[in-house]
């Protein structure tokens, strides 16, 4: 059996780590992303909320109602840095994937030209015997003739 055509086993696996790469980077791209929707989420929800303490302040606010929403405040400043960290977390792990799925591509691109350079060894060889052939054929034919 030819080199090359035993190595597209091996050509078959690592083309299929590189697929499990890529759905890996994919699901840490979608994961980023709702974490990032998340915390746009959220800032727009805090936003919101401090307006509404702008707008409710112009009247008479009790001081236990001001403290609760600073609170309040407080508690989304909290969330949103956890979230925050949370997201960093997510970003690393994006990347570490996408040096996975780039070093999968690598590996399988590589294999590919392996198994070219295997096959265009064997094609050189099949014409030098072919070739050999050939000639051994015309040397035989013509030393028939001249007897």
């Amino acid at each position: 059996m030819l080199r090359s055509r035993r190595l597209a086993v091996v050509l078959t696996l690592e083309e299929r780590k590189e697929h499990e790469a890529l759905e890996a980077l994919a699901a840490a791209r979608q994961k980023v992303e709702a974490q990032q929707q998340q915390i746009n989420d959220l800032n727009r929800y805090q936003q919101e909320y401090r307006n509404q303490i702008r707008e409710n302040q112009q009247g008479v606010v009790s001081v236990t109602r001001l403290q609760a929403w600073q609170a309040f405040i407080a508690q989304l400043d909290q969330v949103l840095r956890h979230q925050q960290k949370q997201l960093e977390q997510l970003e690393q792990r994006l990347n570490d994937a996408r040096k996975h799925w780039q070093s999968a591509w690598e590996r399988r691109r590589g294999m590919e030209k392996y198994i070219e350079t295997c096959q265009r060894q064997e094609q050189r060889e099949l014409d030098q015997k072919e070739q050999k052939y050939a000639d051994e054929a015309a040397g035989r034919a013509f030393a028939r003739r001249r007897n």
